[in-house]
C-alpha cells in the first residue's frame, strides 16, 4: 500500500515546483491543492499545518512533513522512503 501524499502549493512558487519535482522523481502519486489567492484554503491549510502559512505544505498519511526544505531533509536521511512505504 502506498502512502497518501498531499501538497498545498501556489502555481508559480519555486519551492512548490522543487518539492513536486522530488515527488515526481520518486514516482509518487500525490494530491495537489493549488491555493493561489484562495485565503480560505490558505487558512484551512494553516490550521492543518500547525499554523504554518508558507507553501508548500506537505502531508504524508495525514502526518505534517513541512515545506520543501523539510521534504528534502527527510529524503537525505532516508526517512522519506520509509514514510512513503508506510513503515515510519
Amino acid at each position: 500500500m502506498s502512502a497518501k501524499v498531499e501538497i498545498y502549493t501556489w502555481s508559480s512558487c519555486p519551492f512548490c515546483i522543487r518539492a513536486k519535482a522530488l515527488l515526481k522523481q520518486k514516482q509518487v502519486d500525490f494530491i495537489e491543492y493549488c491555493i493561489d489567492g484562495d485565503n480560505q484554503a490558505r487558512r484551512e491549510m494553516s490550521a492543518k499545518a500547525n499554523g504554518r502559512t508558507s507553501v508548500p505544505q506537505i502531508f504524508i498519511d495525514d502526518k505534517h512533513i513541512g515545506g520543501c526544505d523539510d521534504l528534502h531533509e527527510i529524503e537525505a536521511t532516508g526517512e522519506l522512503d520509509e514514510l512513503l512505504q508506510g513503515i515510519a
